[in-house]
């Protein structure tokens, strides 16, 4: 199937509500090309170094998505282009981000990575240290960083149930933080949850972002 037809078909399935992340990473240009000419704007990738080059060489109205672990030495390359970083996952980061962002003049928008799955390699704050974190006050010192909402990945596995309750357990973090922190703060939206293999369960757990890349692009060539 072509990347326009696999495009077209995941978009009519998804809820209007739901913005889709096209996960590019380790994808060649023409391959994005294809996804931008069947209309797709949002694109995400994991790698410093790779999103760097591809946001030098392709259309300049891409929204670009910074998905995986950000090492705090590469955080000046993204800041004057990126439009949302999905995965802060430590303070340090952050940090990192405000100053880089105060330096230039921007606000960055941020998601808060959350450690929701039952393995040790993924990163991303306990559930009990982003309310911590939220409560605190602390992220009002960081005035070049807006907080938009919450990222977490589901435990790689078959057990449908687990990925369920992870989902649950996350929407239900961003319920709470919504609720009792950022009530009047229209811009604390975004819960980014799902990928190729369990978007469809994210969704109905209340995912507003899902982030798809083999389902477009087809297997990655590495």
């Amino acid at each position: 199937m072509s990347i326009r037809t696999s495009l077209l078909e995941l978009k009519a399935a998804l809820p209007s509500t739901v913005t889709l992340v096209a996960v590019s990473k380790f994808h060649p240009l023409e391959a994005i090309q294809e996804a931008y000419e069947t209309g797709q704007r949002v694109f995400g990738e994991s790698r410093v170094q790779e999103l760097v080059e591809k946001q030098r060489l392709l259309p300049s109205d891409i929204e670009w998505h910074l998905i995986g672990h950000l090492q705090t030495n590469k955080v000046k390359q993204v800041v004057p282009f990126i439009s949302l970083i999905h995965s802060v996952d430590s303070l340090k980061v952050l940090q990192e981000i405000n100053k880089e962002a105060a330096r230039i003049g921007r606000v960055v928008p941020c998601l808060l990575q959350v450690h929701i799955a039952d393995e040790e390699s993924k990163f991303g704050f306990s559930p009990e240290a982003c309310i911590d974190l939220v409560s605190s006050g602390q992220l009002l010192d960081y005035r070049n960083v807006s907080i938009r909402g919450l990222m977490g990945m589901a435990t790689f596995t078959d057990d449908r149930a687990q990925v369920e309750r992870e989902f649950k357990s996350l929407k239900q973090l961003f319920d709470t933080l919504k609720q009792t922190h950022f009530p009047s703060d229209p811009t604390f939206s975004v819960l980014s949850m799902g990928m190729s293999d369990d978007y469809p369960l994210a969704v109905q757990t209340g995912s507003t972002m899902v982030r798809v890349g083999s389902l477009i692009f087809g297997n990655r060539t590495y």
